[in-house]
């Protein structure tokens, strides 16, 4: 019996399938269309460790099962190369980006050819290309048109160590997140991008769609509506006001002090010439190093100093002493807040520092009401609350007369109603070289004036030197040739923008270039937006949850509002991929010396191998570390799949065939469409264990098992399928009809069986079908709950009632 070799099987069905062009995607079909997209990689140096390949994986084998299912499937790769990353690693090696961009391009599509995905590579696209960022620029110009792209001077994000201009969604915590540099304030002329006029619609439309609802969270919270009033104040003795904003207007006549962000540009002014100046520019300078040194906690820790300084008489009871306080956020209202004995972090400040407090709310309760001088019972928001204050509103309900009270502020001229985001607008001015140029020009007569479209792409200028400059000017500010031109408008002398735009900008809209790459004439033809979108199954990261997945759909937005395209959303369902970790248990990295390189494991051990222990080593979202010795396990199942045609006699399956075959099916179908593929592998193991038993398998019930497995192992799949065919140039595995299964044929009832871990329960559950103790103890060890009771442990021996209870008995009990 020939061995199986997963070297030449592998070698020859790629090359078949690309020769054959397998998984070539036409738009137009007869069939419902299916769009599956993963987030398109930055092509690093070092190429691909065996951590990246997981959300490919995933994609490609549900892209494969969706096609044997009867669907037009577009399931496209490209590069998302513009950007910081690019740049520095040409400058460490000393080369071009574009030469280093191109390298890298190749290596990636080396490494990822070897492991068999079901790309249609025609479809490619790079950000770096001239014919894609013509209408990156494109969209750039459309926004100016509309009024959403703007020059403003306020202080932006700078990195010192990167040089250039960031966005909130950039940092973390405070810092650079690709440098972990201390991030500085600094006023520069950038272009900004009005991504806050929809903000609200982005809130709206997370309903539509289909996403892990802590990406829902994380997208409503960075967003951060808040609807509330803002207050226009006057500083006594002073040519200043303040606009102050609180969302609460319920607690306006409790309010016995405001309170000023460190950060915020008129501290230095609103101070000036006052005994106190000294002492709070020390103070502020001290919080500014301290937190940049992420030595203090502003969400903990609750610190200010008093200005001196007064907000004079607002409401009619009293001026406000103003304080400066490291709890006030800058980037979120107006960094200048009216406090009061209701809200948390203002009491505790307030009985930190001797603040005289009052209170507009008591409880219901009569009991605690009647001790209204114990502001601790009062502090807080009780949705029961009964306001005190003002009298017109007195006994009524704090829930009920927020509208009011709204109406009884801007009546008496205190204040206007408003609306805050938490959400900035998109800082999307990059002072390098390596990204889309912007295509204005500055013009001493006209202002800025757009780039004509019919000269798109504005392409960049090849340069031998393009460090940044460290002034706040890109690169491009010192090639005269190419900044000195001509306005489109008056033909005078005009310069260009010397700003590049930030790595995003690419990345906010390739899924829409993928389903019409080749055309010239419009960004993309709408019979074939109409047709593909929106994406139906999106993989990726949940790094992106607040970056590129706002990015995208703001853009996505602003074209449908263009009539480019008309679906609301663009990507229906969204699973993230789980990080895998080295050996070690911690992030793969040249530094630490323990990447994986996935060439090494296709050699050894071949690329179906590789795609099935990715699959099998846990729940796909999940965290876990990578353990090479672990493979042989999933290579001798793959022997175990090839050793088994062997078996394949003529006639019909017998009823254990037919039921564990329809059970199998069943399982593996549904745990595909829910991304649970390590529980899909384990069915398709239980089904080889059930079926080395047999005396012999029906030919019907094996190519069922290379049709289930093909998705995972698509090489051996398709070897093993035509030569039990025996026909050269037969159908491919890939393009053949998944099966269906047949209800009947499932084993009868349901069964909730208990699982325990040394006779502790640990988990449970459900099953229709009826588990020998081999299927149930495997089924029990890939429940996330009882894998990590079994982590390090060797399993002494099984204890199983049938369909009830299963315990697993460990060698050494914890």
């Amino acid at each position: 019996m020939e061995p199986y070799d997963h070297k030449k099987i592998e070698k020859k069905w790629q090359d078949k399938w690309e020769a054959d062009q397998v998984y070539k995607t036409e738009d137009t079909s007869s069939k419902p269309k299916h769009y599956v997209l993963d987030m398109f990689p930055y092509p690093s140096g070092e190429g691909l460790h065996v951590g990246h390949p997981k959300g490919y994986i995933a994609t490609d084998i549900y892209s494969r099962m969706k096609r044997m299912q009867g669907f037009n499937v577009l399931h496209p790769m490209g590069w998302d190369a513009f950007g910081l990353p690019a740049e520095e690693y040409a400058l460490k090696h000393k080369v071009h980006p574009r030469e280093a961009v191109e390298k890298n391009i190749a290596r990636y599509k080396e490494q990822l050819s070897i492991i068999g995905f079901d790309y249609d590579w025609s479809r490619e696209v790079n950000t770096t290309d001239p014919a894609y960022y013509k209408w990156t620029q494109w969209i750039f110009l459309k926004l100016l048109e509309k009024g959403l792209a703007y020059e403003s001077h306020e202080p932006i994000n700078w990195c010192p160590s990167c040089q250039t201009g960031l966005a909130n969604e950039d940092l973390e915590s405070g810092k650079c997140e690709r440098c972990n540099s201390e991030i500085e304030k600094k006023p520069m002329r950038q272009w900004v991008l009005k991504i806050t006029d929809y903000a609200d619609r982005m809130l709206k439309d997370l309903d539509l769609v289909n996403w892990p609802e802590s990406i829902k969270i994380s997208q409503r919270n960075w967003i951060g509506r808040s609807e509330g009033i803002n207050f226009k104040e006057k500083v006594r003795g002073m040519d200043i006001a303040f606009e102050a904003y609180d969302s609460i207007p319920q607690t306006f006549m409790a309010q016995t002090f405001a309170v000023i962000a460190p950060e915020h540009p008129m501290v230095a002014e609103l101070v000036h010439s006052t005994e106190y100046e000294q002492k709070i520019l020390t103070f502020v300078a001290d919080f500014k190093k301290r937190k940049a040194a992420d030595k203090f906690n502003v969400e903990k820790e609750v610190e200010g100093i008093f200005t001196g300084r007064f907000i004079a008489d607002p409401f009619g009871t009293g001026d406000l002493p103003i304080w400066v306080a490291t709890f006030v956020v800058l980037d979120y209202g107006t960094g200048f807040v009216n406090c009061s004995a209701h809200d948390e972090r203002d009491f505790a400040f307030a009985k930190k520092y001797n603040i005289p407090l009052r209170i507009a709310m008591v409880p219901e309760d009569a009991a605690r009401a009647a001790n209204v001088r114990n502001l601790e019972e009062c502090y807080h928001h009780d949705p029961e609350g009964i306001l005190e204050l003002p009298a017109e509103c007195k006994g009524r309900k704090w829930n009920e007369v927020r509208e009011d009270i709204i109406k009884h502020i801007e009546d008496r001229g205190f204040g206007k109603r408003a609306v805050h985001y938490k959400l900035r607008d998109w800082v999307f001015s990059r002072q390098r070289y390596w990204g889309e140029p912007i295509p204005v020009v500055h013009c001493l007569l006209c202002g800025v004036v757009p780039v004509s479209e019919d000269d798109l792409p504005l392409t960049l200028p090849p340069v031998e030197q393009y460090q940044p400059t460290g002034t706040g000017e890109s690169p491009l500010a010192n090639i005269d040739e190419w900044v000195n031109t001509v306005c489109p408008n008056c033909g005078g002398a005009g310069k260009r923008e010397t700003n590049t735009m930030p790595q995003w900008a690419g990345s906010s809209w390739y899924y829409l270039r993928y389903i019409d790459p080749k055309n010239d004439t419009e960004l993309a033809a709408k019979a074939k937006t109409d047709y593909w979108l929106p994406v139906d199954m999106y993989v990726g990261g949940a790094e992106h949850a607040t970056r590129h997945l706002i990015y995208a759909r703001f853009w996505h937005k602003f074209l449908v509002d263009l009539g480019v395209i008309t679906t609301p959303e663009p990507f229906m369902q969204l699973h993230n991929v789980g990080m895998i970790l080295a050996e070690d248990g911690r992030k793969m990295s040249k530094r630490w010396g323990n990447v994986i390189n996935p060439d090494e494991i296709v050699t050894t051990y071949g690329a179906d191998s590789l795609r099935l222990y990715e699959m099998f080593m846990g729940p796909f979202e999940n965290t876990c570390a990578w353990q090479t010795k672990s493979i042989l396990g999933v290579r001798r199942f793959l022997e175990r799949v090839w050793n088994l045609r062997n078996k394949v006699g003529g006639g019909q399956p017998t009823a254990d065939e037919e039921r564990l075959t329809h059970q199998t099916i069943k399982k593996v179908g549904e745990d595909i469409a829910a991304f649970k593929f390590n529980t899909a592998v384990s069915a398709m193991m239980i089904f080889v264990n059930e079926a080395d038993k047999f005396e012999s398998i029906a030919r019907s019930t094996y190519l069922t098992l290379l049709q289930l497995l093909a998705p995972f192992a698509p090489h051996i799949a398709e070897e093993l399928w035509h030569e039990l065919q025996g026909l050269r140039e037969k159908q491919s595995v890939h393009t053949s009809s998944w099966p269906s299964y047949d209800a009947t044929k499932l084993a009868s009832g349901s069964h909730t069986i208990t699982v325990q871990v040394n006779g502790k329960v640990r988990a449970q559950f459900d099953t229709s079908e009826n588990l020998t103790q081999s299927q149930a103890e495997q089924w029990a060890q890939t429940l996330p709950n009882i894998a990590k009771w079994l982590e390090g442990k060797a399993v002494g021996r099984t204890i199983y009632i049938p369909n009830k209870l299963i315990n697993i008995v460990t060698l050494d009990r914890p």
